[in-house]
């Protein structure tokens, strides 16, 4: 089978190997897409340096051929979206039956069920409530899925806020109160006017980047919620602590590693998939054979006017 390896910074090389072989609890399931993870980009830029070849990939979906003998309920045709951790950019992959969700109808291209579950345990742990005012910085595919599920729990306000007017754009359309432009408008002000001064009840940080740090504090309400959905790679973060302690928040690390939570993530996420009442047909804007992978993790750095998301397909 073909396998993307990466052997150098920004250097995919295809190779062939023999497909996996599976245990008795596991399933062998021909890759129809993986998505490029934002937390994938320092591994395939080179950092840490010199530590090769890379395995990369973990956000799965395709169509079971071979099933172990103590793997379930599960049967060889059947279109799931998968949880792995590594190995994802290749034509099979070997996993438990126990982290595979159907897929139902859904495209399979479409059915990321690793993201997806990210996002639901964002909003569930956060407990989103009814009649809430959040705020949502960072619109992009991460962000744009917080923002279908919060619509989802029946929200009063919900203001997105970004730097990108293609990427604002896009978060009108999936509905919101109000998009804020933070390059010429306030987000505190705005939020302020929206809540009579009050704040939000939940502030959901999306980009992983400093300035969405800065910001969060000043736009949620005394005892609300920060949740930190964005991945902080690199250096050292700061916020004002002082300010966070006296304002009594709390502060939501929406980062699971716990395997019963994330399984649970991708069980409600697939059935809103599967079911319809959720779609990521407009989120996933751009998709490579895996013979051009690195343009597809090239695309997901540049960020070109449209994008949202980045699968690697393989018929």
């Amino acid at each position: 089978m073909r396998i993307a390896v990466l052997t150098g910074p920004e250097r995919f090389e295809i190779a062939q190997v023999p497909p996996p072989e599976i245990a008795p609890d596991q399933v062998l399931v021909r890759v129809r897409a993986c998505g490029v993870c934002t937390s994938e980009l320092p591994a395939w830029r080179g950092d840490p340096a010199g530590d090769y070849p890379r395995h990369l990939g973990h956000e799965v979906s395709g169509t079971i051929t071979l099933v172990g003998a103590e793997a379930g309920s599960f049967t060889a045709g059947d279109p799931v979206g998968v949880w792995v951790t590594s190995h994802g950019f290749a034509e099979y992959v070997a996993v438990k039956a126990a982290h595979c969700r159907p897929a139902g109808d859904v495209p399979l291209d479409e059915a990321l069920a690793e993201p997806l579950a990210c996002a639901v345990n964002a909003v569930e742990e956060t407990d989103v409530r009814l009649g809430d005012d959040v705020v949502l910085i960072g619109a992009g595919f991460m962000g744009n899925l917080v923002q279908k599920l919060v619509r989802l729990r029946g929200v009063r306000h919900l203001v997105v806020a970004d730097t990108r007017p293609d990427a604002l754009e896009r978060a009108r359309d999936l509905g919101t109160t109000r998009v804020v432009d933070v390059r010429v408008e306030s987000l505190p002000d705005v939020v302020g006017e929206l809540t009579g001064g009050r704040g939000a009840d939940v502030t959901f940080e999306c980009t992983g980047g400093q300035a969405a740090l800065d910001v969060a504090g000043d736009v949620t309400r005394m005892s609300g919620k920060i949740v930190l959905v964005g991945f902080h790679q690199g250096g050292p973060r700061s916020v004002n602590l002082a300010y966070w302690n006296w304002m009594a928040f709390d502060i939501v690390n929406a980062h699971y590693r716990d395997i019963d939570t994330i399984m649970r993530g991708m069980t409600v996420g697939m059935r809103l998939l599967a079911s319809g009442v959720l779609s990521l047909d407009t989120l996933v804007t751009h998709r490579f054979p895996l013979e051009e992978i690195d343009a597809a993790f090239r695309a997901v750095q540049d960020k070109p006017t449209g994008f949202v998301k980045a699968t690697v397909t393989l018929d």
